[in-house]
């Protein structure tokens, strides 16, 4: 089975910057749409970024402006660069093709509190 792995989560204060970055055990950007997930406390999961395998990409409008989804075949990995943080985007992040066709992984927490 395809595992991906999310990491670079952490607490951050209000405004600040992170890259989250999610691996997979093999190549499968090349051919599915991914995309980036969260899920605050209390509320449902939501989509949030989404990166075609032609590089097309879409953003919430949440977070449009402050966030960038990209990729690295070579690497099997996609990124999730966020800039001007809000303590709104406070969740655990996943990542998963756009249709969430994978098991989801154990994602990675943000905490954005000053």
């Amino acid at each position: 089975q395809v595992q991906l792995v999310e990491s670079g989560g952490g607490l951050v204060q209000p405004g600040g910057s992170l890259r989250l970055s999610c691996a997979a055990s093999r190549n499968i950007f090349s051919i599915y749409a991914m995309g980036w997930y969260r899920q605050a406390p209390g509320k449902q999961r939501e989509l949030v970024a989404t990166i075609t395998s032609s590089g097309r990409t879409n953003y919430a409008d949440s977070v449009k402006g402050r966030f960038t989804i990209s990729r690295d075949n070579a690497k099997n990995t996609v990124y999730l660069q966020m800039n001007s943080l809000k303590p709104e985007d406070t969740a655990v992040y996943y990542c998963n093709t756009e249709s969430a066709l994978l098991p989801w992984g154990q994602g990675t927490q943000v905490t954005v509190s000053s």
